[in-house]
């Protein structure tokens, strides 16, 4: 007997439970993003290597990317995240383009990472980004469309937080304690790791990457203000529009909130699960100035987050929000009484599909209550026969099988009925 071949480690297989799982997902996403007047786009699952280089940080390129010599010995990679891909074609057209630009994207990505709760190597993310416009205000709509998703998923204000910072205002903070600008990174990186660390071990590696205790003393001080952002212009004004958006009761200021990655510059966000189940972000994003500069593209500001499907799967299933699994789209079975009516079951099946309802027809003849079972399996609501009697008089017989009850109805008549029923 031949071995089972195995998935490759950390990809996923999508069974019809979990595809509904990453449809529930996708169509809130979708909703969410056409709220505010997100169009849909996307970039090629492959790209080369180079993309990645300038601005995703050496460890995502040498470590982290599934990379490969393709058979023109050019060096490609299946797509680790979408910013770099977005950068390339908005400079392609970036004179064709009508700004603001308002784009949304749900798509596959892959890291080479340990595999891990709430981790995969490949995994679908939800990328939405504003772009050609600097304003606190566009910072807050990002956040606003974060909160109209969280919502929809039944994650209120008590279930989940989007904790806000600004880059800027760390950085004038960064001014006061005099910590030098070729150190802040590895600051950025340092805080990042505070809820990570035992507090003496993170003391320890701060004085390490060269900070003096009266910098370390007061960068805790910093972090432990949580109305220092009454001190930011910006973080006022993005307030101020939360609250006229409608979403303030979701967002708090955070000074812990850093987003270590290379390119935001002003906001920064991340969404958590508040009960603190899984300590992996809902979805992160911020502001970021030089989009373009790395592809040949005139500057341009923006402001974006991303969101990965398997935390937020993982948290929608923790606390029940998912609505039940139906196994099949049809709610009309078309039973098979014997092989003299099987061209007349088909027939009406195909006859309720063109009056647009879905609808399963069993496929060979079979005991009814065999295919009243398998009706039963696939949760759906109506079962239609059509046997010798009904056959010989025009009629299909219609059982509602929510409430067991069955009528005979002329064969013109059974649309109507149906819908009666499923209207129940």
């Amino acid at each position: 007997m031949a071995s089972k071949i195995q998935s490759v480690k950390g990809t996923r297989e999508f069974y019809p439970e979990q595809m509904s799982l990453r449809n529930f997902i996708y169509e809130k996403v979708r909703a969410a993003s056409q709220a505010f007047g997100y169009q849909e786009w996307d970039a090629p699952f492959i790209e080369p290597i180079d993309l990645y280089a300038a601005k995703s940080g050496e460890e995502l390129v040498k470590k982290q990317s599934f990379t490969f010599e393709d058979r023109g010995g050019d060096l490609v990679t299946l797509r680790p995240e979408l910013t770099p891909s977005l950068a390339r074609m908005i400079a392609a057209k970036q004179n064709e383009l009508t700004y603001p630009l308002r784009w949304w994207s749900f798509g596959p990505f892959w890291r080479y990472e340990q595999p891990q709760k709430g981790r995969s190597r490949e995994f679908f993310q939800w990328n939405i980004d504003m772009l050609g416009v600097s304003s606190p205000e566009a910072d807050a709509e990002l956040i606003a469309v974060a909160a109209t998703f969280l919502r929809s998923v039944g994650l209120t204000p008590e279930l989940a937080a989007i904790y806000v910072n600004n880059r800027r205002l760390m950085d004038s903070e960064f001014d006061l304690l005099e910590i030098v600008v070729e150190k802040r990174m590895d600051v950025s990186n340092l805080v990042d790791r505070r809820t990570k660390m035992e507090s003496a071990k993170w003391d320890a590696y701060a004085l390490e990457l060269g900070l003096n205790q009266k910098q370390l003393d007061g960068l805790k001080d910093i972090l432990g203000n949580f109305d220092l952002w009454k001190k930011s212009d910006e973080l006022v004004r993005l307030f101020a529009a939360l609250e006229a958006l409608g979403v303030k009761d979701y967002v708090k200021f955070d000074p812990n909130i850093m987003r270590g990655l290379l390119y935001y510059t002003g906001t920064v966000f991340e969404a958590f699960d508040t009960s603190g189940s899984l300590k992996r972000a809902i979805l992160g994003g911020g502001r970021y100035d030089n989009l373009l500069a790395d592809v040949g593209g005139q500057p341009l500001s923006g402001v974006g987050f991303a969101m990965g499907d398997v935390v937020t799967g993982i948290i929608l299933q923790e606390k029940s929000l998912l609505p039940e699994f139906i196994p099949s789209p049809a709610s009309v079975l078309v039973t098979i009484f014997d092989e003299s009516l099987l061209r007349e079951s088909y027939s009406l099946a195909a006859e309720l599909r063109n009056a647009g309802l879905n609808v399963l027809c069993y496929p060979e003849p079979a005991k009814l209550q065999k295919q009243f079972k398998f009706a039963d399996k696939m949760k759906a609501k109506v079962a239609l026969t059509i046997g010798p009697d009904e056959a010989a008089n025009g009629q299909v017989a219609v059982k509602n099988l929510i409430n067991g009850e069955q009528v005979t109805v002329k064969r013109e008549a059974v649309v109507n009925s149906i819908k009666e029923a499923l209207n129940g």
